[in-house]
């Protein structure tokens, strides 16, 4: 699972426990100014991922780490799908942030508030 926090001007994401592992990935730090939006979106996880390329896909158990998928990286820490949100980014090493989070809407709710009192 995934802590999302805003840091001043930056998103801030930490991976927790095991998934750091799994993910080849501790934490990424996202400019606001590079965040497009987020929506909640448990149906992802069901989707075609791509193609792996640094971290874990066990069908119906985890999805972390880089995936490729028509010509952009994903990043995926996704072990409930029902908890699932995504976090669309612009002039990023990632073009999305696939995250479980404790509470996905309230954590929309963070980001989107966050960048409407930016723009």
């Amino acid at each position: 699972m995934a802590l999302i926090r805003i840091e001043g001007d930056d998103l801030v994401v930490v991976i927790e426990g095991l998934d750091k592992l799994w993910a080849f990935k501790g934490s990424l730090t996202i400019p606001l100014a590079n965040v497009r939006g987020a929506t909640v979106d448990p149906g992802i996880a069901t989707e075609p991922k791509g193609i792996r390329a640094q971290g874990s896909h066990v069908p119906g158990v985890i999805i972390a780490g880089t995936f490729h998928q028509d010509g952009e990286k994903v990043f995926w820490d996704v072990k409930d799908r029902s908890k699932a949100l995504v976090i669309e980014l612009a002039d990023e090493q990632y073009a999305r942030l696939v995250l479980q989070v404790d509470d996905p809407r309230a954590t929309v709710a963070l980001i989107e508030s966050t960048l409407a009192e930016r723009r």
